[in-house]
């Protein structure tokens, strides 16, 4: 139909194992969910400190919909943003130690933002780590700049591309803690390499930010850098927060630029006001609940404890994300079948989201999870699990 052949692009995605179904859950989102009916222990959602469902967030939310209605109506420059916004990106700013900070509808919308908005000229160039979001990639693309890629987590990789470069504008971009491996980017040794090379560090704290540093601020605080070392830092409320929405934090010329010529912040509507009081209370569960933390972390070691016991592949992440990587589709979608079976969710994460032959079960560990239900998953892991993998 008109010329898109959309029968067999998909039957081709059924073929190769990659057709993706949609999961509709009809309950909290907590450590137990229910999808079509059947309860399960959730495994796989990105709310690492358990917030999205407590009541003081939850309570905010509500407050703030009956003051402000559930929609902002407009983009922030028009008539979108509240005092609901505005108290929150004042309150960030000061606990993150950034002279300003600008809301995002999403982090995906932020990355497409950052770049696009610094960029000038096509001759400048992008550097990013080989395994960054999509998002960060599209952002790139969008700019026109020149895209370069070096080697996951190896600064001497990026080194040796900058000694290839002879651009006027050199924007690094890299995740803190990477999506999809969980791993920690080297952010110190990436710091001093921009620095020596006169390049702009940008750095993507969407998983790092809320769990991870002395204060769980994310990637910065792990390694104690400021703004000088990371003049544009992205974070989202989606994931530790347990809300939704997004921000870049900068200096106040920095981020101007992005008010001034991001268009997905100029062209889109504002989050709502609800969302963004929901968020600042969340902010102050994290800062203040610090038992959330040590218990997630305490939960991380139990795990990775558990798998070193049973001989299974370990991965390097000391964070909530724990790939176990499997290679092969089949055997992976298989793995995630006898999990659901067992009453546990997690689902199959297959190329193009990661590379060729590296399918995996992406675990993710939250604060609302008990020890027996991480007990529970090892039993099943290690039972079924790939004895080529182990």
């Amino acid at each position: 139909m008109f010329g898109i052949d959309a029968d067999s692009r998909l039957k081709n995605l059924t073929d190769m194992g990659l057709f993706r179904h949609v999961n509709v859950y009809s309950s909290k989102q907590d450590a137990e969910i229910v999808v079509d009916g059947r309860r399960y222990i959730n495994f796989c959602s990105n709310d690492y400190l358990g917030l999205a469902r407590h009541p003081r967030v939850v309570s905010a939310f509500q407050q703030a919909s009956d003051t402000y209605g559930v929609g902002s109506s407009a983009s922030p420059m028009i008539c979108g943003k509240s005092e609901a916004h505005e108290i929150l990106e004042q309150r960030l700013a000061k606990r993150l130690g950034r002279e300003r900070v600008v809301l995002m509808s999403s982090g995906y919308m932020a990355n497409l933002a950052i770049i696009s908005a610094l960029i000038t000229s096509r001759s400048h160039s992008v550097f990013m780590d080989k395994l960054c979001h999509a998002s960060m990639v599209d952002g790139a693309v969008l700019s026109r700049a020149r895209i370069k890629r070096y080697r996951h987590a190896d600064p001497d990789a990026l080194k040796a591309l900058f000694e290839a470069d002879q651009s006027a504008v050199k924007l690094v971009h890299t995740e803190s803690v990477f999506s999809m491996d969980g791993d920690i980017a080297p952010l110190r040794l990436l710091a001093d390499l921009c620095s020596e090379n006169q390049a702009c560090l940008i750095v993507d704290d969407a998983h790092g930010f809320g769990v991870i540093g002395d204060k769980g601020l994310g990637g910065l605080d792990y390694f104690c850098l400021g703004e000088s070392d990371v003049p544009l830092l992205m974070g989202t409320f989606g994931k530790a927060l347990g809300v939704y929405g997004a921000f870049v934090a900068g200096s106040n010329e920095m981020t101007e630029l992005i008010v001034q010529h991001a268009r997905p912040y100029i062209y889109s509507t504002a989050l709502p006001a609800a969302v963004a009081a929901a968020a600042l209370e969340a902010l102050s569960v994290q800062e203040q609940e610090t038992a959330l933390r040590t218990h997630l972390f305490s939960l991380i070691d139990r795990f990775r404890a558990g798998l070193e016991a049973a001989g299974i592949y370990q991965s390097l992440s000391t964070t909530p994300i724990q790939p176990l990587i499997i290679g092969s589709i089949d055997k992976t979608m298989n793995l995630s079948q006898v999990l659901l079976q067992n009453g546990i969710f997690v689902t199959a994460i297959r190329p193009p989201t990661v590379p060729q032959n590296s399918a995996r079960l992406r675990i993710t560990l939250s604060a609302s999870h008990t020890e027996d239900q991480v007990d529970y998953l090892l039993e099943v892991l290690c039972k079924h699990f790939p004895a080529e993998r182990r």
